[in-house]
């Protein structure tokens, strides 16, 4: 009886080694589909946020045109003021003499 203890001893260590084999190499799959994972995830974001910074590069060249624009029609409009501020004033003069 002693031998086939010892036999089923070897056995169970022998099943446990290939155990741990298995589950070393499953370890190291999940380890490495996690990596995937991330780096997918990571290549993800970074489109999304070319496509963000794209779109908010366009959005500021918007924004820089049509600020430029309103300070010249701004400049313009102040120019029309002064000069017929300039154009009443003697008109003033005269008529408060």
């Amino acid at each position: 009886m002693t031998s086939e203890v010892g036999a089923a001893v070897e056995r169970l260590v022998a099943a446990l080694g290939q155990l741990e084999t298995a589950l070393e190499r499953r370890l190291g799959e999940a380890r490495r589909g996690d990596l995937e994972t991330e780096l997918q995830l990571m290549q993800d974001d970074r489109a999304r946020l070319a496509l963000e910074l794209e779109s908010t590069s366009s959005r500021l060249n918007r924004v820089e045109t049509a600020a430029d624009h309103i300070g010249r029609r701004v400049g313009t409009a102040i120019g029309v003021i002064e000069s017929l501020l300039a154009g009443h004033e003697p008109a003033a003069r005269d008529g408060a003499v």
